[in-house]
């Protein structure tokens, strides 16, 4: 990729985003935590979640990623409140398909992760923009189990 193809990659809404995470305060006594990092860039994104009737009643993250990670963290931050586990899940499988396999934008109330479509071509970046869904699952599941 030419470096100006990566400076379309980095500019307008991404950094829009990335400037303003939603939710971007840990919880003081949350139902579980889930950290997820990208050994390739170090970008790192750590999720604390509370859940009530299984559906996320309480979301923080503490994001120290990319401008991608941010935003994709900026994303999931302003629709993350209500949204179950499969709803995330499922999210986090589509957006994956997405980066990887040209697949379509997810589902709404997913579907801002759109912006992140010029990143296919980036794969070096792919694991930074998964963080952020791939936290919140795997902190819901633990909040599941522990309930249970």
């Amino acid at each position: 990729m030419a470096e100006t193809d990566l400076k379309k990659l980095y500019a307008g809404r991404i950094l829009e985003l990335a400037a303003d995470i939603p939710l971007s305060e840990r919880l003081s006594q949350p139902d579980a935590t889930a950290k997820k990092r990208s050994p390739l860039c170090g970008s790192a994104v750590t999720v604390d979640v509370v859940l009530r009737d299984g559906a996320i009643a309480e979301f923080g993250q503490d994001v120290k990623a990319c401008a991608l990670g941010q935003a994709s963290a900026s994303v999931l931050g302003a629709v993350a409140v209500g949204r179950t586990l499969p709803e995330i899940e499922k999210a986090r499988d589509q957006l994956r398909a997405m980066l990887t396999q040209n697949g379509p934008v997810p589902d709404a109330p997913f579907d801002d992760f759109s912006v992140l479509e010029p990143a296919r071509d980036f794969k070096n970046r792919h694991a930074s923009i998964m963080l952020a869904l791939e936290a919140t699952a795997e902190a819901m599941a633990e909040a599941q189990a522990k309930a249970a």
